[in-house]
């Protein structure tokens, strides 16, 4: 567990330190975007090596569909929740029926819905817990809840600008990236070495950022953006094992990072890690409060917060064949960090100008998420160190 609480302090120093990047003058802007450059090349690293470690077993489709609804609906109650929240609390009800009301309210909460898939395998994985069906399961749910948030920030976009080709390009690359995973897994021959893998996670980061300024360039209101999650994991996927060599035999071993069991990989992965941390935190944007009240503010913060989390509760109630009660809670706290996909919606809201003290709220709620992720893991792994040997899950 050291590492766990060693990954939790990277990102409060992260959190803290990015609130000072706004006096840099002049060299605030470079500076956040050098940051977000950098966090979008530690994520493609991170999720090309979880991508590695995903199988799929082709006989349980079904299983895999009820996942995704799991998934999603764990996505969509929390977004729902904190919309409602918002609504309620900073809207006059003369306002409730403008539709501009509903699209600020509905893309600021959507910052509750995503997991941080990143921030959630790295601290897993330094927990010890690779090995586990609950992993395995909840590896599976965190990419189905990013997945989902992306789909879903289309619509939120058609409701803004209207619709337009640029959502229908991400639609279709989304769609091709899953088809490709899904008939290339774990067949194509490349280098796996870390240094390849940073290589990749860097040209994925690239392609990404080239494209959606080229797509600035022709439209600013609508770019295409392909976040590198998804295809840093269908990466990892479609990459092919080692002759003879079983990617999960060091699975078990606590502070085991996904990707390749060598020491020399493990260490590169662990740093990369560590600097994540680091990022995710310098990437969340400034905090202000202006002349409102602190205390009030406090008070939306933890309400929206626990709002946010009551939503993700919904994998309690399903899995009951497969797993103790105590595993399916640890499933719901495990889904509770949020991270770098949710401070990229709230920067998406403001750049669309949606701000004021609602994002500050949502902001403040992230960051305290974000502050409390060691404590999640904590509790994750005391729920399934107390779970009988003979009810732990499949």
């Amino acid at each position: 567990m050291k590492k766990v609480f060693l990954f939790s302090a990277l990102l409060v120093v992260g959190l803290l330190a990015s609130q000072f990047l706004e006096h840099m003058g002049s060299d605030a802007f470079a500076a956040r975007e050098t940051v977000r450059l950098l966090t979008m090349i530690m994520l493609a690293f991170i999720m090309i090596h979880v991508g590695f470690e995903f199988e799929i077993d082709r006989a349980r489709l079904k299983s895999y569909g009820f996942d995704y609804l799991v998934a999603a609906t764990a996505a969509a109650v929390p977004w729902l929740l904190c919309a409602g929240y918002f609504a309620m609390f900073f809207f006059n009800p003369t306002q409730w029926g403008a539709l501009d009301t509903w699209t600020a309210v509905l893309l600021a909460g959507r910052f509750a819905a995503p997991t941080s898939a990143g921030v959630l395998f790295a601290m897993l994985a330094a927990a010890g817990l690779s090995g586990t069906w609950y992993f395995r399961k909840i590896r599976l749910l965190a990419i189905f809840d990013d997945l989902d948030t992306v789909l879903l920030l289309i619509p939120l976009k058609m409701l803004i600008v209207g619709l337009q080709w640029q959502l229908g390009v991400i639609l279709v690359v989304m769609v091709v990236l899953l088809g490709l995973a899904w008939k290339c897994l774990h067949r194509i021959r490349i280098p796996i070495s870390w240094p390849w893998v940073l290589g990749y996670a860097a040209a994925i980061a690239f392609v990404s950022e080239v494209i959606y300024k080229t797509s600035k360039v022709i439209n600013d209101v609508v770019p295409v953006h392909i976040e590198v999650l998804l295809p840093a994991f269908v990466l990892g996927c479609v990459m092919a094992y080692p002759n003879g060599r079983d990617p999960h035999a060091d699975d078990a071993r606590e502070g085991h990072q996904e990707g390749p069991d060598s020491r020399r990989e493990q260490q590169a992965a662990t740093i990369v890690s560590a600097a994540f941390m680091v990022l995710v935190g310098l990437s969340m944007p400034p905090i202000a409060g202006g002349d409102s009240k602190w205390l009030a503010i406090a008070g939306h913060v933890l309400a929206v917060t626990g709002l946010a989390n009551l939503g993700k509760m919904f994998p309690l109630f399903v899995y009951r064949r497969e797993a103790h009660w105590k595993e399916r809670l640890a499933i719901c706290i495990g889904m509770w960090p949020r991270g770098e996909v949710g401070a990229g919606v709230l920067i998406l809201s403001l750049g669309y100008g949606i701000g004021g003290i609602m994002v500050t709220v949502a902001a403040l709620s992230l960051a305290l998420n974000i502050l409390l992720t060691g404590v999640f893991i904590v509790m994750v792994k005391r729920l399934l160190g107390s779970v009988p040997r003979e009810r732990k899950g499949r």
